[in-house]
């Protein structure tokens, strides 16, 4: 298919010399003041210079809820849609438009409530987008409501005596629905998060990005024991392709497999060839990274994955499309939209 070479252009700097600033507005910011929002949107316009795009090849399509207000303050097209329907939107435009880098903001309300449907759809689909899932266990937009990801017990406007609903566990849905590239980081360790969005825009197929986000309204702290200077080392493993699981205070602690389950060690008491090694190719080993999901406790002492988890190379769903309708107008001309429409199947009706 010829696709038409854009035209327009926002205005400002080349390609060449694109800075950070040039992917600011000039939009007031809409956020509540300490927002982890903030974070999110200064590494990405951070990051947007580095991968070498026009602006006007850049699209930022969001649903409903605080995070979607993102469109706004990149000087990018975008389009802020519908609750949950970012993901059916930016499918739509991959497809005619696959030159375009497309990028999907949401929340967990957006993307995984009434987006649930579309979000797994477009994983097992592949389209070669980048979801941006914002994370902080609440509905912010409508003040306070628990959200898919609100872990039981949780007191918000709609669970006064506290919520009773088991929680998603937004990665292992993500590897439950074939995604290609499922990756974690936060809004408070912006080194880390600048690195995992240039891995998720480097990959060729869907990136799903869970950034833990605070919420300093509604729900403060819900990341902390990851996020804070304090607790972080102990509670947090930070995933390299090729590298031991090693975490800890002194990097001191390191993750083992006996069979299948994983097994927290001492390294002062196994050696470091002992313990389990990152493959980001293994979906066995994934989806077992994506069940360290309980907050660590003498139970529970699995501290929390961050990075990329799991990809893998699979066709793209707009590339396997426009192949065949190529395929079909070179078999069979230019066809005859009718006989399309009519079928091969008529019934006479006496």
């Amino acid at each position: 298919m010829m696709q038409q070479e854009s035209t327009y252009s926002i205005s400002g700097n080349t390609n060449s010399e694109l800075l950070p600033k040039d992917f600011v507005t000039d939009q007031e910011i809409r956020w509540c003041p300490g927002c982890g929002d903030y974070s999110i949107l200064k590494q990405v316009q951070t990051v947007m210079p580095e991968l070498g795009l026009k602006r006007e090849d850049i699209v930022f399509i969001s649903g409903i809820g605080c995070s979607s207000r993102f469109p706004y303050y990149m000087e990018t097209f975008g389009m802020h849609s519908i609750h949950g329907r970012a993901t059916a939107i930016a499918s739509g435009l991959k497809a005619t438009r696959p030159e375009l880098s497309v990028w999907i903001v949401t929340g967990d309300g957006d993307a995984l409530s009434i987006g649930g449907n579309h979000l797994i759809h477009l994983l097992r689909r592949n389209f070669d987008v980048n979801i941006l899932l914002f994370n902080n266990e609440i509905y912010g937009l409508t003040k306070g409501q628990y959200s898919p990801t609100s872990p039981v017990g949780k007191v918000a406007k709609s669970t006064p005596l506290g919520s009773i609903a088991h929680p998603f566990n937004p990665l292992a849905l993500c590897m439950g629905a074939d995604a290609t590239f499922i990756a974690r980081t936060m809004d408070r360790d912006p080194v880390h998060l600048r690195e995992i969005l240039k891995q998720g825009n480097q990959h060729k197929g869907t990136s799903l990005i869970e950034i833990y986000q605070n919420c300093n309204v509604f729900n403060d702290g819900a990341f902390e024991v990851f996020t804070e200077k304090g607790t972080k080392k102990i509670n947090t493993l930070f995933l390299e392709h090729s590298k031991p699981l090693v975490f800890g205070e002194n990097g001191n602690m390191g993750i083992k497999l006996d069979g299948l389950k994983p097994i927290v060690v001492k390294l002062s008491d196994v050696s470091m060839n002992d313990l389990w090694v990152h493959d980001q190719a293994d979906q066995i080993k994934a989806t077992i990274l994506t069940r360290f999901f309980n907050k660590p406790s003498a139970e529970n002492p699995l501290p929390r994955p961050f990075g990329v988890f799991y990809k893998e190379d699979r066709f793209c769903y707009e590339d396997a499309m426009n192949k065949q309708i190529e395929d079909d107008i070179k078999n069979k001309g230019n066809g005859n939209l009718d006989e399309l429409i009519e079928g091969k199947n008529s019934w006479t009706i006496k």
